[in-house]
């Protein structure tokens, strides 16, 4: 995985007009579940200012729109214009009634937001891919109010020699093929190297208390490929 910052805004930009359809069919659909699961975690509540970081295409961004409610507010924050096009073709009134959005281009190492501003956040397969783990922590921390909580989703490392077996056979024999398809094998063949490097769910617990979060606990799901990190300030 490049440390590059343009270079991983690049890879997005070139991923997002394939982006939900590859995510559908890579997951059966389960990640859409999971994403569910990240909001529920994140105890987004009617009215709530909400962010959420990494944005993508949207997903979190328009479940935690349908969970603030009309008195809400989303601000949901990506890097990728690409993407934030894409999300915000989707931002139609049909999770009525649901939160405005305001889809934000910029950097998840240096928020565009006030200290103390939001009452919970989610991100989904973004803190893998920020070039600063711990600033990226510590600005989520800055941005949300006195015990908020966030909720961040992304692939893992299971600790099983079973199912990371299973987990390399998956990237290397279904991800990439499929990413091939697409024209987009060079994009997706990046997951496998940023794995190796993200922390695990203990580490991503350490680091978010040295951080200064009140709790974190971690969460393994989908045989603990996938995991959701749930930190309190």
């Amino acid at each position: 995985m490049t440390n590059d910052p343009a270079q991983i805004q690049a890879i997005f930009n070139r991923i997002a007009p394939v982006y939900d359809q590859l995510n559908d069919w890579l997951s059966l659909g389960q990640h859409r579940i999971w994403k569910q699961m990240t909001v529920n975690w994140s105890d987004a509540h009617p009215g709530d200012t909400c962010l959420d970081l990494c944005c993508g295409s949207g997903d979190l961004a328009l479940l935690l729109a349908k969970q603030a409610g009309a008195a809400g507010h989303v601000f949901a924050l990506d890097f990728s214009a690409e993407l934030l096009a894409q999300a915000s073709r989707r931002d139609r009134p049909i999770l009525s009634p649901s939160s405005p959005i305001t889809w934000v281009e910029g950097n998840a190492l240096n928020l565009p937001f006030a200290d103390n501003h939001f009452d919970c956040a989610t991100m989904g397969y973004g803190l893998r891919n920020v070039t600063d783990i711990p600033r990226s922590l510590q600005e989520l921390y800055r941005v949300l109010k006195p015990g908020a909580k966030a909720a961040i989703l992304d692939l893992h490392r299971p600790s099983s020699p079973l199912m990371r077996s299973f987990q390399q056979w998956y990237l290397e024999t279904l991800v990439v093929p499929a990413a091939n398809q697409f024209g987009m094998t060079q994009e997706y063949a990046y997951i496998n190297s940023s794995l190796e490097k993200f922390p695990t769910g203990s580490e991503q617990i350490a680091l978010s208390r040295q951080t200064g979060f009140a709790s974190a606990t971690h969460y393994p799901i989908a045989g603990a490929m996938m995991g959701v990190l749930v930190i309190t300030k």
